[in-house]
């Protein structure tokens, strides 16, 4: 029994129906971890389902807790001499939206059409850590052993910020002691080409807004002797990026653009597939390729806007304006800055009226293995040993993840693999993962698995005990 034999035992359990069978009933739980009537069905997805699984499997299992937020950490330890390897996936999901589906597609109930899967979790993240779940038993079943110690961190509230993630990593480093992360999240680069990712942007919303007086006054009256907040709001935020969404405050932004990002991200095409929207050629930061602007650069925008009443507009100048916006940014860039260095842009250019206030707790800072690591280029050519070319390197995946926790509190390499491309519609109706692309993760991550077992593996290995916990 080889290698392609572990790739093959893989696709034969996607083939067989068996992984669709045990993603069809991970599906169907509803881990709402935005709705707090689900709060029992997160604990239960750990205990009635995950851990079961990797127990079978020869993983000790422990389900803790940070806070009122349930995880699990499973460890398989083989050889205290083999390299560690952590993976890490998350059970809970966004809301249903069960009135936005297509008729005859549900949120909690699989469904294929069109050589797709559709249910809410498929991409995000059920789909992912199902598949790689099936490639470690593929090789399990082939090598009777692993071949290294792994351990699975599993967490119940990602989609609303990960809290209390930090703070269990922070308590537990012990028990997550590992040589690097190897994980599935977010889409690839498209459908077509297997992609890794090395870290993440930062991610921070705030609110902006200005209260004017109390109460709207007749237009007709007033118009002309009453500031409009609604003007002056708009205006505030065109002085923040310009009119093709150039950022215009330079703390935002990194100061130069790292030789290593530019090379990785040199044969990284962004196109427009079927399903995903038309591409602005001349939107954003000018000088960098469509690739360079989402993985390599800050991202500012304008979620939400509101002055008056927008159902039902009347004439009066409204008293309040106020929008909701973002910043995607980049390592390079101070997370703990950005707030501050919009207060003195505001100042700066007159607008001192403005008020601004971090939207919620919610903020992930960006973070990023460099692109030439080791554990980079052996992933690289593990991947390409199986599916026979180059999958694209991503030195930042465009969206957020706590990544910055695993590389920063836990201090490792961050290697992601996803399994989703970006049309998946994940957070909305109708979420989906082609079936192709499900089929071909197994192959490449029992493949990944398989490699690490072998000689070649990159780094100084840390003795690894068992958890007595």
């Amino acid at each position: 029994m080889n290698r392609d034999s572990a790739v093959a035992k893989a696709q034969s359990y996607f083939d067989s129906g068996a992984f669709r069978e045990d993603l069809a009933r991970r599906v169907a739980m509803p881990t709402e971890s935005q709705n707090p009537d689900q709060a029992s069905t997160l604990i239960e997805y750990l205990e009635a389902e995950i851990k079961p699984t990797l127990k079978a499997l020869g993983f000790v299992c422990h389900v803790l807790s940070e806070g009122q937020w349930p995880f699990l950490l499973a460890e398989r330890i083989e050889d205290m001499l083999r390299p560690t390897v952590l993976g890490y996936g998350h059970g809970d999901v966004v809301r249903g939206l069960y009135d936005g589906w297509d008729e005859g597609l549900s949120p909690w109930r699989l469904t294929e059409r069109d050589g797709r899967w559709y249910g809410r979790g498929v991409a995000d993240n059920k789909g992912q850590h199902s598949i790689n779940i099936g490639a470690l038993q593929a090789v399990l079943e082939t090598r009777g052993r692993l071949g290294f110690n792994a351990k699975y961190l599993f967490e119940m509230g990602e989609e609303i910020g990960s809290p209390a993630l930090r703070e269990f990593a922070s308590a537990h480093k012990d028990l997550l002691r590992a040589d690097v992360l190897i994980a599935s999240d977010g889409p690839r680069l498209s459908a077509e080409r297997p992609t890794i990712f090395l870290g993440s942007r930062g991610a921070l919303s705030f609110d902006i807004w200005i209260d004017a007086r109390e109460g709207g006054h007749h237009s007709g009256n007033w118009g002309g002797l009453l500031s409009d907040p609604a003007i002056q709001l708009a205006n505030a935020i065109a002085s923040l990026a310009g009119p093709t969404g150039k950022i215009q405050v330079p703390e935002w932004i990194p100061k130069s653009f790292p030789d290593s990002v530019r090379r990785a991200l040199f044969d990284c095409e962004i196109v427009s597939s079927p399903g995903a929207p038309e591409i602005d050629p001349t939107w954003g930061e000018p000088g960098l390729t469509p690739a360079e602007k989402v993985f390599g650069w800050s991202s500012f925008a304008v979620l939400a806007f509101e002055a008056g009443n927008p159902r039902t507009p009347v004439n009066a100048i409204p008293p309040r304006a106020w929008a909701r916006c973002q910043l995607r940014f980049v390592v390079g860039v101070d997370a703990d800055g950005i707030l501050p260095a919009l207060r003195r842009h505001l100042d700066r250019h007159g607008f001192s009226n403005v008020q601004i206030a971090q939207a919620s707790a919610e903020l992930f800072r960006a973070s990023m293995l460099e692109p030439d690591h080791p554990w980079v280029e052996w992933a690289v050519e593990s991947i390409s040993r199986t599916i026979g070319t180059k999958p694209a390197i991503l030195p930042s995946l465009g969206g957020a993840l706590p990544n910055d926790i695993f590389a920063e509190v836990l201090e490792l390499p961050t290697v992601w693999v996803p399994h989703s491309y970006p049309a998946c519609s994940q957070h909305a109706p109708n979420e989906h993962v082609p079936l192709a692309i499900a089929r071909e993760g197994l192959a490449l991550m029992a493949g990944l698995y398989w490699d690490l077992g072998e000689a070649g593996v990159p780094g100084n290995w840390r003795a690894c005990e068992p958890s007595t916990q």
